[in-house]
Order: C-alpha cells, then sequence, then structure tokens
C-alpha cells in the first residue's frame, strides 16, 4: 500500500478572510505586551497633535512592537520591519499594518521618555499583582559594546598630530588647484580631496576638544585631591605642634601635560563610548558599562537600570541606588561585588536606610567554586583599617550576611545571561549617550515582560 500523506495546495484561495488570533496562542507574550503598553497615557509619547501630513502609526501599537521584537532577539530596525510580514505574532500586533524601518527607527529615537514610562509602568503593575516588593535588590555592570570600531580611535598626541599633516595635505592640494587651470588635472577631483581632508581636521578638531576637556575634569580632581591632604597635614601639624613627616604631595599637573601623557582615547564614530575590558584578563571592547539592579527576592526583575563610561563599577554604587524610581519603593538592602567597594557611598547608603552588603576585597566574594580547575596560587591580601570596611566584612562573615551575598550570583548575573544568551541583546544599534541609554533601558523593559508573563504564566 503507498504511503499517503497530507495535499498541499498553494492555489486554491481562502474562502473566508482569516482571523489573525486564531494562529496566536492564548499564552503568546504578545497579549500580555499589548495589554501592558495600552495601559500608558497618550501624553508620554511624541505624536504630531497638529494632525497635518499622513495617518500616523499607533504610537501604543509601535512601542508594543518594539517591546516584542526585543524581548524575542530582534533589533534591527529592518529585521523588525521584515518580522511585521513573516512572524503570525508580529503580524497580530500591527493589525497587518507594516511599518517602513526608517519609521520604526525614528519612533526608537525620539520616545525614549515613552520607553522610560513603559519600564516604570511594567513594575508598577507587578507590584500591583503583588509579584515586586522592594526589599533586597543586587546591582551589578556588564559590557555591551558600541555601534563603533575600536580602530577609530585616536589619543591626544596622535590628533594633533594628524591635524598638522592633514593641513599640510590641504595647503599643498589648494597650490595643486590654483594651477589647475595651467596644467593637466583632474578640476573636479581636487575640491573632493581637499573637502575629504577639511572634514578630517573638523573630526581631529573635536577629538581634541573631547580629549582637552577629560584632561580638564582629572585636573580638577587631581586638584580638590591634593587640597584635601594639604588640609590634612595642615590640621595634623596644627594639632600635634609638629611638622608632619614624609613626602610633601604632589602639585596637579597641568591641563596639557595630563591630555599628552594620558592613555584615553576618543572615538571618532561614537564619542560617548569607551575602550574597556571587564578584567585583566579580559579583551578590550569599544563598549559602555550597562549597570542594572534587580530584585533578589523571587521576581529577578529589573528595578533599576543606566550607563557608565568608566569599566570600573567603583563609583556606580549610590547611581544604582538612585536609578530604581522612588514610586516603586526604595531597597532594604542593596548587595553588590568587590568592584563597588565605596566607603563615602556605603555611608551614604546607611544613613539612607538601606543595607549595604558590598564584598571588601575578592577574596570575601563568598562563591568560590569547590573544584577549580586553576591552579591555586596564594593571592596577597589587601589590608583594611577602615571601620566602615571591617565592619563591612564582620557583616559578610555571619551565616545570615553569606545567605544574603549569595543572592548577588543567584539573581543579578542570571538576567545578563538572559539578556545576553537568551534574548541575544550583545550590542547596541544607536549611538551618543543618551540614545544608548535609551536602548538599555528597552532592553531591560523587554527582559521584565518577558519575565513577568513567564511569573504570570506559571501560576
Amino acid at each position: 500500500m503507498p504511503a499517503q500523506f497530507v495535499i498541499i495546495d498553494r492555489d486554491t484561495p481562502m474562502l473566508l478572510p482569516p482571523d489573525l488570533r486564531d494562529w496566536v496562542n492564548e499564552d503568546d507574550l504578545v497579549h500580555f505586551v499589548i495589554e501592558a503598553v495600552e495601559r500608558l497615557p497618550l501624553e508620554v509619547f511624541t505624536v504630531n497633535h497638529r494632525g497635518s501630513g499622513h495617518a500616523q502609526k499607533s504610537p501604543h501599537m509601535m512601542l508594543a512592537l518594539l517591546i516584542y521584537c526585543y524581548s524575542n532577539g530582534i533589533f534591527s530596525s529592518r529585521k523588525i520591519e521584515r518580522a511585521t510580514y513573516r512572524d503570525i505574532s508580529v503580524r497580530y500586533l500591527t493589525a497587518d499594518t507594516h511599518p517602513d524601518h526608517d519609521t520604526i527607527c525614528k519612533f526608537r529615537r525620539e520616545n525614549l521618555s515613552a520607553i522610560s514610562a513603559a519600564f516604570v509602568d511594567i513594575l508598577q503593575l507587578a507590584r500591583e499583582m503583588g509579584l515586586l516588593k522592594m526589599g533586597k535588590v543586587s546591582t551589578d555592570g556588564t559590557h555591551i559594546k558600541a555601534s563603533a570600531a575600536m580602530a577609530n580611535n585616536v589619543n591626544y598626541k596622535r590628533a594633533n598630530e594628524l591635524k598638522e599633516t592633514l593641513q599640510l595635505d590641504i595647503e599643498a592640494l589648494l597650490k595643486e588647484a590654483e594651477s589647475a587651470d595651467q596644467a593637466d588635472l583632474d578640476e573636479q577631483k581636487l575640491p573632493a580631496q581637499i573637502a575629504h581632508r577639511e572634514k578630517l581636521v573638523s573630526k581631529m578638531d573635536e577629538a581634541i576638544e573631547g580629549l582637552k576637556k577629560r584632561a580638564q575634569a582629572q585636573q580638577h580632581a587631581d586638584q580638590s585631591a591634593y587640597e584635601k591632604k594639604i588640609a590634612k597635614r595642615e590640621a595634623k601639624a596644627k594639632m600635634t605642634g609638629k611638622k608632619v613627616s614624609g613626602r610633601e604631595p604632589m602639585e596637579p599637573k597641568e591641563v596639557e601635560e595630563i591630555a599628552l601623557e594620558s592613555k584615553a582615547t576618543y572615538n571618532l564614530t561614537d564619542p560617548d563610548s569607551r575602550v574597556m575590558r571587564k578584567s585583566k584578563h579580559a579583551a578590550y571592547t569599544q563598549s559602555i558599562n550597562a549597570q542594572a539592579s534587580v530584585d533578589a527576592q523571587g521576581s529577578y526583575l529589573i528595578v533599576g537600570q543606566h550607563l557608565s563610561q568608566s569599566s570600573s563599577d567603583a563609583n556606580e554604587l549610590l547611581r544604582a541606588y538612585h536609578s530604581i524610581n522612588p514610586e516603586l519603593g526604595s531597597p532594604t538592602e542593596l548587595i553588590a561585588d568587590a568592584g563597588y567597594v565605596n566607603i563615602e557611598a556605603i555611608e551614604q547608603l546607611l544613613q539612607a536606610g538601606c543595607e549595604p552588603y558590598v564584598s571588601v576585597s575578592s577574596e570575601d566574594a563568598h562563591n568560590e567554586r569547590s573544584y577549580d580547575f586553576r591552579p591555586l596560587a596564594p593571592k596577597p591580601t589587601k589590608a583594611i583599617s577602615h571601620p566602615t570596611l571591617l565592619s563591612m566584612r564582620e557583616k559578610l562573615a555571619t551565616a545570615e550576611g553569606k545567605a544574603i551575598y549569595k543572592l548577588r550570583s543567584q539573581t543579578i548575573e542570571t538576567v545578563f545571561g538572559i539578556i545576553k544568551e537568551v534574548i541575544g541583546f550583545r550590542a547596541f544599534l544607536l549611538r551618543g549617550l543618551e540614545k544608548m541609554k535609551g536602548e538599555w533601558e528597552l532592553a531591560c523593559l523587554a527582559y521584565n515582560c518577558k519575565r513577568l508573563h513567564k511569573i504570570i504564566q506559571s501560576g
């Protein structure tokens, strides 16, 4: 008996128009995203209220489209446009309309405030449902690649050298252009070459000015530290009546000297990005330090987020605390690894009524692997004398402290793993710090929607 196959008939048209709702599962994330976004008032969106021109795409639909696509690993505006034709759930979300990639890209750029409002609204929804209770929060950072190549970096010294070379080239080309009428030269080619070099000179000027501003900031910080040291020595001398022994503090260098000696570089494609690496064992990348704070009491929702242009987390503890919207409440405990050690920040958190659990040195990480394949090498223990750090070490040594600190690796590291590996968000598409902030918030919003939907579905 011959095998039987289902007949595939692509020629017969459907007798009745299809209902897209029949093709999307009831438990699909798309339903949750649509309902959640519809809660937002129209005022948070950038809309042409004059009503002139062509009819606008629904801002609620556009935001839902971005959130749903980001949560499913579709980030490019062109790929999102393609998904409105190929993906049934996306086609249902857009009601079989197809916004082009320019419209999608423009909406993403111009509606950062709507993304921020949606981020907070989703968390308020979770709180209303009893799924989010602000208490223990863990925070950490991860490096996300910028939309710029490392090859486009230039330091202060090299920028000045290139500017000088380009200016000499321009002078030579201008002289060549003056004699173009008398020689057999391409009159169209010379102006283009001159314009190209003038554009590069402008970029070098921009790089020089940008690096000089960073050097000025460094000089200001050095001056402030110098004055504090001098004041401390003078106070000690006045108290003891004796001259303070030891080397006198060094006066800060001039801005130009700092800029020339600095290893800082300026990226000509995206000046707001930085060359950074997570550790001495990691490779350098053109990135931004993306920070997130996560509810460590079961929901794993991201309750706060921000970006840093520093590869170090040393100054991010207070920023992490303040990144949590006050409408959601304040964390009672904030958990962070040794990279966040900052005495002033820890003391300010304690004054604000938040108990920090910050590992004061790498040997206190409390998450050593039982069977480590790496050779055991004795690590020098950094002496700790400050009362605040000694108190922190004692707190983390208790059974309760160990249990609370252990939540860090179970929560924030899991969240970063999902964002990077499951959702696939490893690089920014937008350039400029403000736009990258919006895109990181969108990625966190997409994660929260995905996570909250899963919690609801699991009952």
